[in-house]
């Protein structure tokens, strides 16, 4: 019963899957005749007909499917997925519905009636009817469900409230002005506190946020902000988060750099501007002219004939405070501040930092709804269960209404400070959209690697057509290496200044962070941030100094003792410092420590060329320069130049220096010599300059300049 076929320019692979034949075996054989290919398959096979009758008769008989015909390799290879419909499957087969009908019939041995819409929630048999069909399957997800997927899943605020649903509510107050003006101070007298005594270094590096009750029964939230230039995004921050702002101005110093810096913050984020002048009580200040000093930047006082509010105080004596204080909440009235204490929740975090005793923690300023515990909370790329609510004081609290600084504690991933925060419903809402977050930070991030690793290649096209275009003009010589293989594998040997910076707070990080981006002097001494955080050293942060060789700046971290006998022992530098810009200080230090030692030329002494001898030696003439110290003195041990015009024609060492007949070490001013050159091709004439130097070792300074 076997036949043999012979087939010309067939493929295989269409036999195979028209005839469905169990067994092939098949010999190629490319011949040459005359320059034209011909290719012939051998193909042996059973009378396959009467044999599968056979098969599929005693199949159904055991109840099971008739055709289990594996699918050789190289078959079309489809995906599939759960409850599939039959409409589903002939779309990945590419085959008509009838065909998926018929197939089933031997892969569903339970007799159900299908239609195109019947879903198939048997798995094993879309294997079969895949199998059957001559392809190989995978699992992949649902079409739908990847464009489901797709979907922004993210929390976003809820719209306007309604009119009637709408309540009074505190005016949120930020105090700007600049660095030393007294802003701390004047908040201090306003609440009756003494954080300015607690500060590191006598400026503010904190944004603070605090409730200050009125005579009159209202509250005021006032938002403290550094008046430091390295705080720049702290300010900002604070000045997009308030109501109004109080612009403190020192009666003594008068507009100065941060205070324009806070007008222009002001401005930009649209808010009413309040003037305090401060340090009225110093002898011999002059107000009108810090108000003349306001009006030429736009900033036109009431008592220059403008709108804006000026209240002249004296914070360290407490004058003039019910004056502001009536000034703000007129303005506040003015402005019909109001908010919806009901629905969801809407605030920003003002701060966030990691406590050892409390863990992750953030002070949140409620801008809509009540805070209360039990809230799931969304916040950048962080969340939070709230478990407990702190009032600035310290005291634990149940609600937080609207303009209400409150620190939460219970987040699960810490926020950045900035970031918006918006209540969700569940613990399940608030991991889908930080799914959601996470997956559009990939995307974003896939989006930039893949703009560098286009640049990269396009540079790496571009070496090449160059490489190849000489390699073709030279025809059939290769190109040599650029020098030998060990300088090929070729080491970074450019100084370089790798850094680990821990933070107490996320503000105080990104400030440092911010001055470190400033760095510009890169071709002399690289700096590398290689990691920054959060919280206290931990031994993470030394496995990654270790690595990178690096050195940690802790800013108003600890330490722990555990930590720190271990950095000791991998010597590794923890460098511990509460006061900015002497940290500053310390990374400029170090980056000065690793520029390279540049030599420079001190010139000792100069000397004119009168005439040149030729002495003999032995068999030889050699020159001999007679000249005449006009300037400082000459050594013999020392370098020279020989000028011509403007033309350095000789630079070198002496063999030999004489005054008359004698060997001397040095010639004085005045003084005649004679000078003989260790290049005996060195030759001068009369005119000529001969110039002593010595070169001189010099450390130099890096360049950079953070702003302050």
């Amino acid at each position: 019963m076997y036949r043999n076929l012979l087939f010309n320019r067939l493929p295989v692979k269409l036999l195979h899957r028209e005839y469905q034949l169990p067994k092939v075996s098949c010999f190629i054989k490319a011949l040459t005749n005359n320059n034209l290919k011909v290719r012939r398959i051998s193909i042996s096979v059973v009378c396959w007909k009467k044999r599968r009758s056979e098969e599929e008769k005693a199949a159904v008989s055991q109840g099971r499917s008739a055709i289990r015909y594996s699918p050789k390799a190289g078959s079309e290879v489809v995906g599939i997925w759960r409850n599939m419909t039959v409409q589903d499957v002939a779309d990945v087969l590419k085959k008509d519905i009838d065909h998926v009908f018929k197939v089933l019939n031997f892969a569903d041995k339970t007799g159900m009636t299908y239609t195109k819409d019947t879903v198939i929630h048997n798995p094993q048999v879309v294997r079969d009817i895949v199998k059957i069909s001559g392809c190989r399957f995978k699992l992949v997800a649902r079409p739908d469900a990847e464009m489901k997927d797709e979907e922004n899943k993210d929390a976003v605020p809820a719209p306007p409230a309604a009119e009637e649903a709408l309540r009074p509510r505190p005016p949120v107050v930020c105090v700007m002005g600049h660095v030393d003006h007294g802003k701390t101070t004047l908040l201090d007298a306003l609440r009756d506190t003494a954080v300015v005594e607690t500060e590191f270094g006598g400026i503010t590096q904190h944004i603070g946020a605090f409730e200050v009750k009125l005579p009159s029964g209202g509250k005021v939230t006032f938002l403290d902000t550094p008046g430091h230039a390295a705080f720049t995004s702290m300010r900002s921050r604070g000045a997009h988060s308030t109501d109004i702002v109080v612009l403190v101005v020192a009666a003594d110093d008068g507009v100065m750099e941060q205070t324009l810096e806070s007008i222009r913050m002001a401005r930009e984020a649209n808010v009413p501007i309040l003037v305090a002048i401060n340090k009225i009580d110093k002898p011999g200040v002059n107000v009108e002219r810090v108000l003349r000093g306001l009006a030429q930047h736009g900033v036109v006082c009431e008592q220059a004939g403008g709108e804006v509010q000026a209240v002249p105080v004296s914070a360290l004596r407490r004058r003039n405070l019910d004056a502001l204080l009536e000034a703000l909440t007129l303005q506040a009235q003015l402005m019909q501040l109001r908010a919806d204490p009901a629905g969801q929740v809407e605030g920003v975090v003002i701060e966030a930092l990691v406590d050892p005793r409390t863990g992750k923690q953030a002070t949140v300023l409620v801008r809509r709804g009540t805070l209360r515990r039990g809230c799931t909370l969304v916040a950048g790329a962080g969340w939070a269960k709230v478990r407990i609510l702190r009032s600035a004081e310290g005291a634990s609290i149940e609600e937080a209404p609207p303009s209400c600084p409150v620190v939460v504690l219970g987040w699960r991933e810490l926020p950045a400070a900035g970031d918006l925060v918006l209540e969700v419903a569940s613990e399940k809402r608030a991991a889908e959209v930080m799914r959601w977050r996470a997956a559009q930070r990939m995307k974003e991030k896939q989006q930039s690697d893949s703009e560098v690793i286009e640049a990269k290649m396009s540079e790496h096209q571009q070496r090449y057509r160059a490489m190849l275009s000489r390699k073709r003009a030279m025809g059939r010589y290769k190109l040599k290496p650029e020098g030998p293989r060990e300088k090929m594998i070729k080491e970074d040997t450019h100084p370089a200044l790798n850094v680990i910076v821990k933070g107490d707070v996320d503000g105080s990080v990104e400030a440092i962070l911010d001055i470190l981006d400033t760095y510009d002097d890169h071709e002399r001494v690289r700096l590398d941030l290689v990691h920054f955080g959060v919280g206290q050293v931990t031994p993470n942060d030394l496995e990654i100094a270790e690595a990178f060789n690096a050195i940690i700046y802790a800013f108003n971290v600890e330490c722990p003792p555990a930590v720190a006998a271990d950095a000791k022992d991998l010597n590794i530098s923890v460098r511990k410092h509460n006061v900015i810009y002497r940290l500053v200080d310390d990374v400029k230090q170090e980056i000065t420590a690793r520029i390279p030692v540049t030599q420079t030329e001190e010139v000792i002494g100069e000397a004119n060329v009168l005439q040149e001898f030729m002495v003999s030696e032995g068999r030889r003439k050699v020159p001999v320069a007679g000249c005449r110290c006009v300037r400082g003195s000459l050594a013999k041990n020392a370098l020279y130049k020989i000028i011509r015009g403007q033309e350095t024609v000789f630079e070198g060492k002496l063999v030999s220096m004489k005054h008359l007949k004698e060997e001397v070490p040095t010639i004085k001013r005045d003084q005649e010599c004679g000078l003989k050159f260790d290049d005996p091709e060195a030759r001068v004439q009369p005119g000529d300059t001969v110039l002593c130097y010595r070169l001189r070792d010099v450390a130099p300074r890096t360049d950079w300049d953070p702003g302050f």
